[in-house]
C-alpha cells in the first residue's frame, strides 16, 4: 500500500522558505509598508481573489509585516487548495502567485471484489468535483486499508493512480489487491490451571482457524477483539470466584509459514473466594441498610460471584431511588482473607452528589428513531443522575442487538451541578432473510423459507413471515411483536399461522390447523418473564377411505370402498367363520360374523374426529420462565426453568386445563464434563363436563424417554386389523441425567461434542372417547354393541367391538450415547438409546437424527 505523510503547520512552511532559492520564493525583506489591499494575487482560476487575501491578517497598524505574511503563507498552504503557494515583492507590491489544486472529475475503485464501491466512497475524504489533494489521497488510501483490515485482510495493497484530464482535472482510481483473510491459526493460554484451555475457548469470541472456517468470521484476526477477549476472560474467573485474576496479556505474532496469528493469552489466575459474611451499612439516616438484604444476590458460603455483586449493587441502587433517596450510592466493599481465601462483603449506602441530567444527546442513529433509543433509560433529563440506571440501559441498548457498538458517556453540563450523556451508536443491518433446511428421522426432510426485520422501520418493532414445506410438516406463519405496548415494557405479539401435518409411519392420520394467537410478555425481572397468550385455531383430521370404512351399514356399500379383484367375492365371515388378510386371521366369537377389519381401520378416537369435522379450540394460558443459563445455546451452568398453564373452553368446541413443567439444570463436574439434570411432567384435567378429544392428549416418545419412536409410548389402540394409533395420555412425568463431554483429542473448533444419558418416564390415563355409538357403527353386521360386549370377546383380535387399548401405567427407561454438533450447519445431535423396560405395545426406534441450518 502506498502511504504519505502530511506535513502542516509551521514546519511545512518552513520547509518552503527552505526551498526559496528553488523557485518557492518569499520575500527577503520585510515589507511593513504593504497593506492587505495592495496584495497582488496571481494564477488563480477557481478561488476568488479576496478570499486569497483575506488569510494574511494585518497587524498593528494595519500594516503586514514579515510574521503576517508567514501566519498568511502558512494558512493558505493549510487550506489543501494549492499546490504550490510563492510570495515575491515586486516594485514594492506584495504578489502572491498560486498554482491551484486540480479539481477531481471521477474516482473509482479496480479490484474491490469483497468491499462494494459504495462503501469505499463513504469512507473516503476525496470526492467528485471536489479540490484534489495528495495528502488526502495517501489518507485514503490508508482508510481503504484499514477497512479490509478490519475484516481479517492483512496484506491489502492500495495503490492511487492519478490521471490528468484538460482544464485543471484529473481522475483518481484506486488500485486495490485485496490479498486473502489472514485467520487465527493457533489460541493458546499460559497460567490457567483450573480452567483448561478447552473451557476456556468456550469463553472468548475469537476462533481457530478449520475447514468451515468460511462459514463464519470469528476466526479472522482482529486485534479489536482480541482485546475484548481479554476483559471475557477476566469477567469468567470474577464470576467464578476468582477476585485476584490477571490477564496479563494478550500476544499476538504473525507467523509466515501458517499465513497466520498465533494468540497466546497470560493469566495469572489467583486464589478462589468465598463469601465469609454480608453486611449493610448506611450514612443515610432514615434509611434501615438491613431491608436492602432482599435485594442482594450474594450469599454467605457461596462462592464469589463479582457479577452477581454488580448486579446487586444495582437493584439496591435502584430501589433505593424508588424509596426517595434519588442521590443514593450502593459501593461494595470486599475485605479478603488471603489465607482463608475467604472475603466478607459490606454494602455501604451514602448519599451521592446531588447532580442532575441535563441533556441527553443520542448521535449515530441513522435509522432507529429517537425514541426507541431513550426509551430504554429509567431516567430522563432533569432526573437525579444515577450510575446504575445509566449502566442499565447501556445494557438494554446492546442487548437489543440493533447497534454495534454502545457507548454512554458523561460531559460536563452548563453548571457543576448537571451532567450531559451522550449515547454513542453504530448501527447495524438488523434483516435477515434465511433459507432453514434439515432432517430428522420424526419430520423427515424439511425446509423453510423466512424473512424478518428487528427493527422494523427504526421503531423497534420486530416481524416475521415463514414459509415451510417438507415430507411431513408444510404451513407458514406470519408474526408481529411491539416489545413496547402504549410505552410501556409489555411485549405485545401477535401470530398468525397455518400447520398441515401429514400421515406417516407414526400417525396414520393427518392434521390441518390454523389458528391466530395474541400474547403480552413481561420481564419481571433480568431472569424471570411472564408471558399471557390467547389462542384460537381450528383443527380437523384427514385419513384414507379405507382406513374409515367401518361405519358402513351393509355388505354392499362395503364392497365399493374395495373394488379390487383381491376382494371382489369378499363380503365378510359368517358367523363362527374367519377372514385372513395380510397374513393375519381374523376369527368370529360374536356369532354375528366379521365386517370391519379386514382392509385396516384406524383407531375409534381418530374417526369421530373425522366424523365431527372441524373443531374450534379457544384457550388463554400463561408461561413463567426461570432463566440463569450461563450460555442459551451451549449452557454448562445455570437453571432453566419453563411453567405452562393453558385454560381451553373460552368459547369453542373444546374444553380442557393443560399444565406442564420443564426444569433444566446444568453444573460443570471435572474435566470439561457437564451435568444435566432434566425433570418434566404434564397433566391434561377435563371440566365443564365436555369429553376430551384425542388430540388434546399429550403425545410423548424421545422428547420423553430416548429410544422409542415419535408418539411411541403409551396408550394405543388394540386392534391389531387397523394402525394401532397411538392416544396420548392425561399424565407424563419424565426424569433424564446425562454427561456431556468434549472429544478432547479434536480441536475445540469442530464443535463436537459426545454424551451419555440414562432416561425415564412415563405417560398414562387416556380419558378420550371409547364407545362405538358415538359414531353411529352399532348397526353394522358384525358389530357387537358394547352393552354386549364380554370379557372374551374383547381380548379376541378381529371383534368389532368398543375401543380396546392398553392404558398401563408402565415405567419407560433407557440409556444411550449421543454426539452433538454445534456445527456451521445449525445444531446437529444424534442419538442412540437402547429401552431397558418398556410396554408390550410400545414403538421403539433406537437411532434418532436431527438438526438443520440457516443461511
Amino acid at each position: 500500500m502506498m502511504l504519505g505523510m502530511r506535513v502542516r503547520g509551521g514546519l511545512l512552511a518552513a520547509l518552503i522558505m527552505v526551498a526559496a532559492p528553488t523557485g518557492g520564493a518569499l520575500v527577503s525583506a520585510p515589507a511593513a509598508a504593504q497593506t492587505a489591499a495592495s496584495i497582488t494575487v496571481e494564477g488563480n482560476r477557481r478561488v476568488e481573489v479576496e478570499t486569497i487575501r483575506s488569510y494574511f491578517k494585518p497587524g498593528p497598524g494595519g500594516r503586514l509585516g514579515q510574521a503576517q505574511i508567514d501566519d498568511g503563507l502558512k494558512a493558505l498552504i493549510e487550506t489543501g487548495l494549492f499546490q504550490d503557494v510563492r510570495i515575491n515583492q515586486v516594485g514594492g507590491r506584495l504578489v502572491v502567485t498560486v498554482v491551484e489544486n486540480a479539481v477531481i472529475g471521477r474516482i473509482a475503485f479496480e479490484g474491490n471484489k469483497k468491499v462494494k464501491d459504495e462503501q469505499l466512497s463513504a469512507e473516503i475524504q476525496s470526492k467528485p468535483r471536489g479540490t484534489f489533494s495528495r495528502p488526502m489521497v495517501q489518507s485514503d488510501a490508508q482508510r481503504i486499508a484499514e477497512i479490509y483490515r478490519r475484516s481479517g485482510r492483512y496484506d491489502v495493497r492500495v495503490t492511487p493512480e492519478i490521471i490528468e484530464q484538460p482544464n485543471n482535472r484529473v481522475d483518481l482510481i484506486f488500485t486495490i489487491t485485496e490479498g486473502s483473510k489472514t485467520g487465527v491459526k493457533s489460541i493458546e493460554f499460559i497460567g490457567n490451571v483450573a480452567y483448561s484451555s478447552y473451557r476456556l475457548k468456550d469463553v472468548i469470541k475469537t476462533r481457530e482457524s478449520n475447514l468451515l472456517s468460511f462459514l463464519g468470521g470469528a476466526d479472522v484476526y482482529d486485534p479489536d477483539r482480541v482485546e475484548a477477549d481479554r476483559d471475557l476472560i477476566r469477567r469468567f474467573y470474577l464470576k467464578n470466584g476468582y477476585a485476584d485474576v490477571q490477564v496479563v496479556a494478550a500476544l499476538t505474532e504473525y507467523d509466515p509459514d501458517k499465513k497466520g496469528f498465533l494468540v497466546t493469552f497470560k493469566i495469572d489466575e489467583g486464589q478462589q473466594y468465598r463469601v465469609a459474611s454480608v453486611d449493610f451499612q448506611t450514612s443515610i439516616p432514615t434509611l434501615d441498610a438491613a431491608s436492602m438484604r432482599s435485594f442482594s444476590r450474594v450469599s454467605v458460603g457461596s462462592v464469589y460471584n463479582a457479577e452477581a455483586l454488580e448486579k446487586s449493587v444495582e437493584e439496591m441502587q435502584i430501589e433505593a431511588s424508588r424509596r426517595g433517596y434519588a442521590f443514593a450510592v450502593v459501593r461494595p466493599r470486599g475485605d479478603r482473607n488471603f489465607e482463608q481465601h475467604t472475603v466478607s462483603i459490606v454494602f455501604a449506602v451514602d448519599e451521592g452528589p446531588r447532580t442532575y441530567i441535563e441533556r441527553i444527546n443520542v448521535r449515530g442513529n441513522t435509522r432507529t428513531r429517537d425514541y426507541v433509543i431513550r426509551r430504554e433509560f429509567d431516567l430522563s433529563e432533569g432526573d437525579a443522575y444515577n450510575r446504575a440506571l445509566v449502566d442499565r440501559a447501556e445494557r438494554r441498548l446492546k442487548n437489543l442487538d440493533f447497534f454495534k457498538s454502545v457507548k454512554i458517556l458523561t460531559e460536563p453540563g452548563s453548571s457543576t451541578d448537571r451532567v450531559i450523556l451522550i449515547v454513542d451508536l453504530e448501527e447495524k443491518s438488523t434483516g435477515d432473510f434465511s433459507v432453514s433446511g434439515g432432517y430428522s428421522t420424526s419430520d423427515g426432510a424439511l425446509a423453510e423459507v423466512s424473512i424478518s426485520e428487528r427493527n422494523f422501520l427504526g421503531r423497534g418493532l420486530y416481524a416475521k413471515a415463514a414459509v415451510t414445506y417438507g415430507q411431513y410438516a408444510r404451513g407458514g406463519s406470519l408474526s408481529f411483536v411491539d416489545p413496547y405496548l402504549f410505552d410501556y415494557r409489555v411485549a405485545l405479539g401477535l401470530d398468525l399461522f397455518y400447520r398441515e401435518q401429514l400421515a406417516n409411519s407414526y400417525i396414520a392420520y393427518g392434521t390441518k390447523t390454523l389458528g391466530f394467537s395474541p400474547r403480552l410478555g413481561f420481564t419481571l425481572r433480568e431472569d424471570l418473564a411472564l408471558q399471557l397468550r390467547y389462542s384460537i385455531y381450528q383443527q380437523e383430521i384427514s385419513l384414507p377411505n379405507n382406513l374409515a370404512n367401518c361405519n358402513n351399514n351393509s355388505a354392499n356399500s362395503l364392497l365399493a370402498f374395495n373394488p379390487s379383484p383381491a376382494y371382489a367375492n369378499l363380503v365378510g365371515a359368517p358367523a363362527g367363520g374367519s377372514i385372513t388378510e395380510g397374513g393375519q386371521t381374523a376369527t368370529d366369537v360374536s356369532g354375528q360374523g366379521l365386517w370391519c377389519y379386514f382392509d385396516g381401520e384406524a383407531s375409534l378416537p381418530v374417526r369421530r374426529e373425522l366424523q365431527s369435522g372441524k373443531a374450534l379450540t379457544s384457550s388463554v394460558g400463561y408461561s413463567l420462565n426461570y432463566n440463569t443459563l450461563d450460555n442459551n445455546k451451549n449452557p454448562t451452568d445455570g437453571l432453566l426453568i419453563d411453567w405452562k398453564q393453558d385454560f381451553a373452553g373460552v368459547g369453542g368446541d373444546v374444553s380442557y386445563i393443560k399444565s406442564a413443567i420443564d426444569a433444566k439444570y446444568y453444573t460443570p463436574l471435572v474435566a470439561d464434563i457437564v451435568g444435566l439434570i432434566h425433570l418434566q411432567g404434564g397433566i391434561l384435567n377435563q371440566f365443564g363436563g365436555s369429553e376430551l378429544r384425542m388430540l388434546d392428549h399429550f403425545q410423548m416418545g424421545p422428547n420423553l424417554v430416548r429410544g422409542f419412536a415419535p408418539n411411541g409410548i403409551g396408550p394405543r389402540d388394540l386392534n391389531p386389523f387397523g394402525t394401532r394409533d397411538a392416544l396420548g395420555g392425561t399424565k407424563y412425568w419424565g426424569a433424564s441425567f446425562e454427561l456431556q463431554m468434549p472429544f478432547w483429542f479434536l480441536p475445540k473448533e469442530v464443535g463436537l461434542k459426545g454424551s451419555v444419558y440414562a432416561d425415564a418416564g412415563g405417560l398414562f390415563d387416556y380419558k378420550g372417547p371409547t364407545s362405538w355409538a358415538a359414531t353411529g357403527e352399532v348397526n353394522v353386521p358384525g358389530c357387537v354393541p358394547p352393552t354386549q360386549a364380554t370379557a372374551t370377546a374383547a381380548a379376541t383380535p378381529g371383534t368389532c367391538l368398543g375401543l380396546q387399548y392398553d392404558n398401563g401405567n408402565v415405567v419407560r427407561t433407557s440409556v444411550g450415547v449421543g454426539i452433538i454438533w454445534a456445527s456451521p450447519f445449525g445444531p446437529l445431535r444424534f442419538d442412540y438409546a437402547v429401552p431397558l423396560t418398556k410396554g408390550q405395545f410400545d414403538r421403539v426406534q433406537e437411532f434418532k437424527f436431527g438438526g438443520g441450518t440457516s443461511f
